[in-house]
């Protein structure tokens, strides 16, 4: 076995600030704990709340690393005691709480996952934020069954494509919203049945006409804001809207009558700060329910860039734009 480094290179938040205050720095290469295994990275996925907490918006919980990145792939190169699932040299990709824009992070072996044989790192870095949140909000909170609508909201978005295939993948009719013609065609190429260009048309309309005025029967919203009130709308008598972020506001003026007269469930949920035994939980429904039609080829992570992690200043840049459609990721 190779002897570890003592030292890594890891991207740092010199401030709260733009992308550029993401900075290079060596760290010591961490130790694992009981129960986490040291994964040497490959690749790492950049979301939203890397964005957050580079602005100084969304600390990490207490007692997490200050490193933001939030999933990775790679090689285990380490175990802590009583790792039992995991052993050096397997390729996993993980859901951590922080420290993927690295050359090492920790994970906790419950929040890993086998990589299947047709992915590369870099599309296995792109599975867990996304995949678990969506598996979790959609599917367990969401409850969103066979030849239901599900409406999602910002379908080119790394949620947005995972959610637009797995819905269809398990026979549900899927609506997105996304901020332009080729974002709509990507969702539309994706398995959506209709893409809304939230720019030039109403959502609430085109939502209830594509349904003979049902409603869609799950939302999925990460905007927030105005977006709350046309989600009860929008909505279908028994309608569940799940909330998993607030890129436009967290305060809303609604007309709360919608939510009494349609029946309607407005719930919401975020992942970072949730127990070990929580994320465990939705690893293994994920592992036995989403990863088998992966491996399949019947849902892919859709990559839209790769950046160097020295790159990770324009990565960020990237995604502020809203350029990207699918996943962007950092390779080591």
């Amino acid at each position: 076995m190779t002897a570890l480094p003592d030292q890594m290179t890891v991207i740092a938040i010199r401030q709260p600030g733009e992308p550029e205050v993401l900075t290079p720095e060596s760290r010591p290469v961490p130790k694992p704990a009981a129960g986490e295994i040291l994964v040497k990275v490959a690749a790492a996925g950049v979301n939203r709340p890397d964005l957050m907490q580079r602005m100084g918006l969304y600390p990490p919980p207490q007692g997490a690393t200050d490193i933001p990145g939030l999933e990775i792939a790679g090689d285990v190169v380490a175990r802590g005691e009583g790792v039992t699932r995991w052993k050096v040299g397997d390729l996993v990709t993980a859901l951590v709480v922080g420290g993927g824009y690295a050359e090492y992070c920790l994970a906790h072996e419950s929040h890993a996952l086998p990589v299947p044989s047709n992915l590369s790192p870099v599309e296995a870095a792109a599975i867990p934020e996304t995949f678990f949140t969506v598996w979790y909000n959609v599917f367990e909170r969401g409850r969103l069954a066979a030849g239901e609508t599900l409406l999602v909201h910002g379908g080119s978005s790394g949620i947005g494509t995972t959610a637009i295939q797995l819905a269809k993948a398990f026979s549900a009719r899927v609506i997105a919203t996304a901020g332009s013609p080729e974002k709509c065609a990507a969702c539309v190429k994706l398995g959506a049945d209709l893409a809304v260009n939230y720019k030039t048309e109403d959502f609430v309309a085109a939502t209830k006409k594509a349904t003979g005025e049902h409603g869609a029967d799950v939302i999925l919203d990460m905007i927030g804001g105005e977006y709350i009130d046309r989600n009860y709308e929008a909505a279908a008598v028994e309608g569940r809207i799940v909330q998993i972020a607030f890129q436009a506001s967290p305060r809303a003026n609604v007309d709360f009558r919608r939510l009494m007269f349609k029946r309607l469930t407005h719930t919401g949920s975020t992942l970072r700060a949730r127990s070990v035994a929580d994320k465990g939980a939705i690893a293994r429904a994920v592992e036995t329910k989403v990863l088998p039609l992966i491996a399949a080829g019947r849902v892919k992570p859709l990559i839209d860039s790769t950046f160097k992690l020295r790159g990770a200043a324009a990565a960020h840049a990237r995604m502020e734009r809203s350029e990207h459609i699918g996943k962007i990721v950092l390779t080591l």
